[in-house]
């Protein structure tokens, strides 16, 4: 995944009003007031302009002669756009609403994902072999969180690639979004179930060149992935309800 690459100033200011925008800060229909958010941020309305072009080609504001620069509908936004579900993350702070996107994102990867491992057992190649048999090994070492997250990531590139289909290869911007940010939680937590068994039953299957065993493999890492996060977080992201208080006789 490869997110928003400008820094300085006009990167800041752009990761600023996106995130007012996810937030609600600024919400949808509402026209931006450019000389306060000028004097506010401190930058020149040229570099304010180029930072909400950049929005606009997330489909998230736009402008019209007489209304100026407003935050187009939800609807509207590019909500795949890696960038976008980065933001988003960032602005939920582990909220509902993020794991609410999470699980919609699995859901997403649900779909895809084990289509494209039936592709990958059959078009595999001793290279795609290699990558894979990589990323298992660096799964398998131990390290921080951070280097089982990259392990991870790397391992279900390294199967979108074996697909060797241009569009499911950039399918990688949308499931290493979810990926990453489901694995900082999981991987984070003490005791986590141990991910190997289950990318190696997948990893068999595609070197066996067999698609239903590889299709039913990933499925059982997904549903396996749902488990870990439901252990984290609770079932569908809710807090474990609080222990009734019994009466006070007292009282």
């Amino acid at each position: 995944m490869t997110p928003y690459a400008r820094r300085g100033v006009h990167g800041q200011t752009v990761e600023t009003l996106a995130r007012r925008v996810l937030s609600g800060e600024i919400p949808e229909g509402a026209t931006l007031d450019m000389a306060a958010l000028q004097d506010e941020l401190d930058v020149s309305l040229t570099a304010l302009r180029e930072s909400l072009k950049v929005l606009a080609a997330k489909g998230m504001v736009d402008a019209r002669q007489k209304r100026g620069t407003f935050v187009r509908p939800r609807a509207d936004w590019n909500l795949l756009d890696a960038d976008v579900l980065r933001w988003q993350f960032s602005e939920s702070n582990g909220s509902g609403a993020d794991q609410a996107l999470l699980r919609n994102l699995g859901e997403v990867r649900g779909i895809i994902e084990p289509a494209a491992v039936r592709l990958a057992a059959s078009r595999r190649t001793d290279k795609d072999l290699e990558a894979l048999d990589a990323a298992l090994a660096a799964m398998g070492e131990e390290g921080s969180a951070s280097h089982a997250v990259e392990a991870d990531l790397a391992f279900h590139r390294a199967l979108l690639a074996a697909t060797h289909n241009e569009l499911l290869e950039r399918m990688e911007m949308v499931i290493e979004s979810g990926l990453a940010q489901r694995d900082e939680i999981v991987h984070s937590a003490p005791h986590s179930e141990d991910p190997v068994p289950s990318h190696r039953a997948v990893l068999d299957a595609v070197r066996d060149r067999d698609a239903d065993a590889a299709e039913n493999a990933m499925r059982a890492l997904l549903d396996q992935a749902m488990r870990d996060l439901d252990k984290v977080s609770g079932p569908h992201g809710s807090e474990q309800p609080p222990t009734e208080e019994k009466d006070d006789p007292a009282k």
